[in-house]
């Protein structure tokens, strides 16, 4: 999940030794001595972070971020030089630097601005696990991945139950073999019987050809039933003789195909419940839910928020072929105080609407457009120009905080009584008193 850092310096010693003290900072990092190999290795190699020498040969540091910037303009690229060239470092910065370090510098100055600016690995952004809870269901996840029982994926809408499934296909020994995905609620009715199990020519009115169903397509690999819960009763009973038989009749046919298939499955219900009210079969149920695994809303994950926000940051700037800009701190408290009902996929709205609406290198918290920003916003009559001050959003903060702590009062201190008021878990209240008492320093919040 961390990308490397390129270290280019012609000076072996001073190279090694900025490479110990990233790697002892917990980086990994590629190095290059000088401005040409750093071109040849950015070519091959996937980074998160140019760290470079000004003073190379033949190809200085000012050149290499000149290319840097007209190849990969989202990269991030911090300059070295010495004291004594504040004009240089201010037309670096102009080009596109995003950090200047003067020589000799201390290296928890170095740590500090590589943590600011290094770009997180957005290639499995929505898998991002620091917080405790996810990192331990990705753990299981790998280990169910190992066999080939089924699974069945639960979690609110938007919390990536798609990406958790393929994350198990990819660490399965059917990884080679096709990933197959079906969303059970998109398709009409009277078509998810020959979607699932194909049809021959002629079986029904309009069907002109043949067509091999996501049952045949998946075979030897993986089939997803993305919202299970959202299949037919009718449908449900067939669906359940096939996992039974492990094979599949097309419709229209009175031949029977063999199938090799490892099948998964999702929904945003409590299954259980829909089984009690009878919309769910119970028998397919427990063929189904072999291995159930759970994923928390993005609001009980505290700790990957703004992560996933860098790498969301990232793999948009990257799209549009800018530079990825830095959260301020006053955009992650807002990051960190939002409710994120739509989980990961409202996360990466407002990252998309971020980089339309920040003018710099910088999103603020005008430019999140929250829904009690974007209200603000148009009440004001618009944005706010480039070099305004940002709108604080303490009072967003402030107003939560209270709203939480009178209803622990109101709950006698009850901290399950009052999360169940919240809607929030006991875990993500937990974490707000913690942040609360070290903001306040008042050890009895």
């Amino acid at each position: 999940m961390i990308l490397p850092i390129l270290v280019v310096e012609d000076d072996d010693a001073l190279r090694e030794a900025l490479s110990d003290t990233l790697v002892l900072g917990g980086y990994q990092v590629l190095t290059a001595e000088d401005g040409s190999m750093a071109l040849r290795m950015l070519e091959t190699h996937r980074v998160g972070l140019v760290l470079s020498d000004v003073q190379m040969q033949p190809m200085d540091g000012e050149t290499l971020l000149h290319e840097v910037k007209v190849r990969f303009p989202w990269l991030p690229v911090i300059l070295m030089t010495a004291y004594g060239v504040i004009d240089k470092a201010v037309a670096a910065l102009h080009a596109g630097a995003c950090h200047y370090l003067p020589k000799p510098f201390e290296p928890e100055h170095l740590l500090q601005a590589v943590a600011k600016y290094l770009l997180p690995d957005c290639v499995n952004e929505n898998l991002i696990a620091e917080d405790p809870a996810m990192r331990q269901l990705l753990d299981v996840a790998r280990r169910v991945a190992l066999s080939d029982v089924s699974v069945m994926i639960t979690g609110e809408s938007g919390v990536g139950k798609e990406v958790l499934a393929r994350f198990i296909h990819n660490n399965s020994a059917r990884a080679d073999k096709p990933f197959v995905a079906i969303n059970c609620a998109a398709i009409p009715e009277q078509l998810l019987e020959s979607t699932l199990f194909g049809h021959e020519k002629g079986a029904f009115t309009g069907a002109a050809v043949q067509h091999i169903g996501k049952f045949e397509q998946a075979q030897g690999g993986v089939l997803l039933l993305d919202e299970i819960t959202e299949m037919p009763l009718a449908l449900q009973a067939k669906l359940l003789r096939v996992l039974q038989e492990r094979e599949v009749e097309r419709v229209g046919s009175v031949k029977t195909i063999p199938i090799d298939i490892r099948v998964l499955a999702t929904s945003n219900r409590d299954v259980s419940e829909e089984v009690a009210e009878g919309r769910f079969r119970e028998d397919l149920y427990y063929r189904l839910n072999v291995f159930p695994l759970h994923l928390p809303a993005l609001r009980e994950r505290p700790d990957d928020i703004l992560l996933l926000a860098r790498a969301m940051l990232a793999r948009h700037a990257a799209l549009q072929k800018r530079r990825a800009p830095v959260l301020s701190a006053q955009a992650a408290e807002c990051f960190l105080s939002h409710t994120w009902d739509g989980n990961i996929r409202e996360l990466d709205n407002v990252i998309q609407r971020a980089l339309i609406l920040a003018p710099g290198d910088e999103i603020g918290p005008e430019h999140l457009y929250l829904p009690v920003v974007a209200a603000r916003i148009a009440a004001a009559g618009g944005l706010p120009q480039e070099n305004s001050e940002p709108e604080t959003v303490m009072d967003i903060k402030e107003v939560e905080k209270q709203h939480i702590l009178e209803t622990l009062r109101a709950a006698g201190g009850v901290r399950k009584l009052a999360a169940a008021r919240l809607n929030m878990s006991e875990r993500t209240l937990r974490h707000k008193l913690q942040q609360y008492r070290e903001l306040s320093g008042d050890l009895h919040i």
